[in-house]
């Protein structure tokens, strides 16, 4: 039994949004949060290199927009990703010539927005919680497994963008 490119799509997308919402829930669960008045627990898993907190962001990357006017962050932070990530799973769903390696990118890319999405509407935050410092030469904001998938489908995009054999015939 073969399953249908719709189906398929869906099911990527969905499995994306259950694994960041899993990994949400058991950092909300197990992990005391940082807040104004406390720093929260910090858990070292790989030295100071790779460190887990629960950090709850009310604006956007790196929590841009967190002082923003209520209305414009209802606006930027919620209506327009609803609008983007809408027309995205339509254009996934609808368009039959996205190569398969786009195909997963975009499906990575929907679910990491939404999973996001989602935690804005039910929240009023996102939850994140992963942190990387490579001795202060590389060091990441604190993101979750959402921004890991839209990364991860930007990074696959990129790849696809610069070496598909579509690109080479062009020189």
């Amino acid at each position: 039994m073969t399953l249908s490119r719709k189906a398929g799509v869906l099911l990527l997308v969905a499995f994306n949004i259950a694994l960041d919402q899993i990994s949400k829930i058991i950092v909300r669960a197990h992990i005391e949060p940082r807040t104004d008045t406390s720093a929260g627990e910090r858990i070292n898993v790989i030295g100071d290199t790779f460190i887990m907190m629960n950090v709850e962001n009310s604006g956007a990357f790196l929590g841009m927009g967190s002082d923003m006017n209520p209305m414009l962050k209802y606006v930027f932070l919620l209506g327009l990703p609803v609008l983007v990530l809408g027309y995205l799973m339509y254009y996934i769903l609808t368009n039959n010539n996205i190569d398969k390696i786009s195909l997963v990118a975009l499906c990575c890319i929907a679910g990491g927005g939404i999973a996001n999405v989602f935690d804005r509407f039910a929240f009023g935050s996102v939850t994140d919680f992963f942190y990387l410092d490579f001795g202060g030469v590389f060091r990441t904001g604190i993101f979750n497994v959402a921004d890991m998938s839209v990364t991860f489908g930007m990074i696959l995009l990129l790849y696809v963008t610069l070496f598909s054999k579509k690109n080479e015939n062009i020189a």
